[in-house]
């Protein structure tokens, strides 16, 4: 980028200083206007040429190159250089928008672990995990990430699943469970022995889906080259048929003045106006979004958001907080509902659980330690705790089973997560908690389904969890208890059965939404807490988490488009005005060239109506 800018503005430079010179000093000034041009254009006319030798050559570089040519041999200097510096300048415009959005974004995080414990017979060894075999034994420490998947053969904990299955609830697990790479070990050292190789473990394979999912993924070109490849062909026929048709069929008619017909047709044709202002178009769309906390990567995913017809959202950290709640609280005979949120959080206040966390959270009064004693915490099942001289237990329903009566008054299973709370060995009542819900997230969806777009929620979670939420938002269709790998099964064949001039995007954020994100037509991910792996596989990245910016962002690709063909049409209406005089002779170049200057200026201040706009 820094290169291009100083090119283009020494260019510039040089074009001005030639611009200045007498004109009787012909040859000076072609000599200083060809500096200029090969300063501005040189890499242009070699991509050019070498798109001919490729069999690729009706591209925007091969009109910009033959329209610049033209004008020099027919003497219009100004203009030939023109040519070059409106089209650089364009891109200059559009580059600088999509660098500024990637500088803001952070980079690939790498997820492999970057060592494990392997257990030998002279104690523990650091080694790299590709080292490991099947059959080894290693030791996983609390805090530390799973390197490779196996099966614990000694020890009890909780693992942080979050960054495989997007879900905030921990996994209970003892000896003979199997566990896989890319989990954090909570609490508790693990002994496992490892099952598979590395390149065979979880995290490799998602890594792998990532890849695999981004080549599936069809490359969307920059507009100007698609324009290019239908206006090229069409243009450069019609100059060389105003070059030999006339002088075949027309009495009279000399090739001299045909062919320099034809090449005033050429540069007339040169689309000056649309090279800068579709570029600057979409840098005002980039631009605008950015100002409103959202980063484009590209604005190929502008165009590609304007034609969205479905819009397919992960669950957690998404259209959820990812944080457990206190939603409600039963309380048995004899007992009150603050008496059990109580007893259930000073049990509770020496775990780093997140169900802990959240329970002291919702009681959120101060409390004497020293009336906690004799804590317990059971892997898989709870805490026991004396608090305030009374023995208490909280936990799940194995728990109760073990140290409460009457667990026959349990309340029916609900999506969420319930705590059941003993005192004294007297079931006292439940706590449920549930994920809540983003605030906007619910408009949002109604928002998108009044514009006739569908909805759909994907997520890892229980289907109890996933119909709750789906309800309460008002989503299409929900898939619950997926994988990565099912995350992209479901898209690809939404992708299938939609039409191609329609578009699919998904919203993410965790490291399992990664290759989902990459396979969808354009993937956003959350950037607030959204992992990196989501971040750097996203092509746009909300930067505050929130699910409202959904319909803004669709809003805003449409009027960048909007926009885009508002200029195309003005200025090729314009042009094939000039360019029907110009064949017939009845304008000369100068009118050409005015016409062009006009229009260009024109759609350039058309086309900074984008920078206004922004995310509602």
């Amino acid at each position: 980028m820094k290169r291009r800018v100083i090119r283009v503005s020494a260019a510039a430079f040089i074009y001005i200083a030639a611009i200045l010179l007498p004109h009787n000093l012909w040859q000076l000034r072609l000599a200083v206007f060809l500096a200029a041009y090969l300063t501005a254009g040189a890499k242009v006319v070699y991509n050019a040429i070498r798109g001919v030798f490729r069999g690729q050559m009706l591209d925007e570089n091969f009109l910009m190159s033959i329209a610049s040519i033209g004008a020099f041999i027919l003497g219009e200097y100004p203009e030939a250089v023109a040519v070059m510096l409106f089209y650089q300048i364009g891109e200059i415009f559009e580059d600088y928008a999509v660098g500024k959005s990637r500088r803001s974004i952070t980079r690939l995080m790498d997820i492999k672990p970057d060592s494990a414990n392997l257990k030998t017979g002279e104690g523990i060894k650091e080694v790299n995990p590709a080292d490991v075999k099947p059959g080894d034994i290693i030791v996983i420490r609390p805090g530390e990430k799973v390197p490779l998947d196996g099966i614990v053969t000694e020890g009890e904990s909780s693992l942080d699943t979050a960054a495989l299955t997007g879900e905030s609830m921990p996994r209970d697990i003892q000896e003979g469970d199997e566990i896989i790479s890319g989990c954090v070990n909570l609490r508790g050292v693990l002994t496992v022995k490892v099952t598979k190789h590395f390149g065979e473990s979880t995290v490799s394979r998602i890594l792998d889906l990532v890849e695999n999912a981004a080549s599936k993924k069809s490359k969307t070109e920059s507009f100007i080259s698609r324009f290019a490849a239908v206006y090229t062909p069409i243009v450069v026929g019609a100059a060389l048929l105003l070059a030999v048709i006339p002088p075949l069929f027309i009495e009279g008619a000399l090739w001299g003045d045909w062919i320099y017909r034809a090449l005033n047709f050429l540069v007339v044709s040169c689309p000056c106006a649309l090279v800068i202002s579709v570029p600057l178009s979409f840098f005002g769309g980039i631009g605008g979004a950015s100002r409103s906390g959202v980063l484009v990567k590209g604005s190929s995913y502008l165009e590609v958001m304007s034609k969205v017809q479905w819009v397919v959202m992960d669950k957690t950290g998404t259209l959820t907080e990812g944080i457990f709640h206190v939603e409600n609280i039963l309380a048995e005979d004899g007992f009150t509902k603050e008496e059990i949120l109580e007893y259930a959080a000073m049990a509770e206040n020496y775990s780093n659980h997140p169900i802990s966390l959240s329970l002291r959270e919702a009681w959120g009064k101060e409390w004497n330690e020293e009336e906690i004693t004799r804590v317990e915490e059971l892997a898989g099942k709870g805490v026991i705790a004396c608090v305030k001289g009374r023995l208490i237990a909280a936990g799940n329903r194995k728990l109760m089973k073990e140290k409460a009566d009457k667990t026959e008054n349990f309340p029916a299973h609900e999506a969420g997560t319930q705590v059941y709370v003993a005192v004294d060995g007297k079931y006292a009542g439940c706590i449920f908690l549930s994920d809540k819900i983003k605030d906007g997230a619910g408009e949002t969806v109604k928002v998108l389904k009044d514009e006739g777009i569908k909805t759909v929620m994907l997520t890892g979670d229980s289907p109890e969890a996933g119909e709750k939420a789906a309800r309460k938002l008002g989503i299409d269709k929900v898939y619950s208890g997926l994988l990565p790998v099912d995350k992209v099964s479901i898209v690809e064949e939404i992708i299938k059965n939609t039409p191609e001039k329609t578009k699919v995007a998904f919203v993410g954020d965790g490291i399992n939404d990664a290759p989902v994100l990459a396979r969808a037509d354009v993937g956003i991910a959350m950037g607030a807490m959204g992992s990196d792996a989501a971040i750097e596989a996203a092509d746009m990245v909300i930067m505050e988490d929130q699910p409202s910016k959904i319909p803004g962002i669709i809003h805003l690709a449409k009027r960048t488009m909007r926009i885009v063909y508002e200029n195309i049409i003005f200025a090729l209406g314009v042009k094939a005005a000039v360019l029907a005089l110009s064949a017939v002779g009845l304008v000369g170049l100068w009118a050409a060239v005015f016409a062009d200057v006009g229009v260009s200026m024109l759609a350039v201040l058309n086309a900074l109506r984008c920078l206004k706009s922004g995310i509602k």
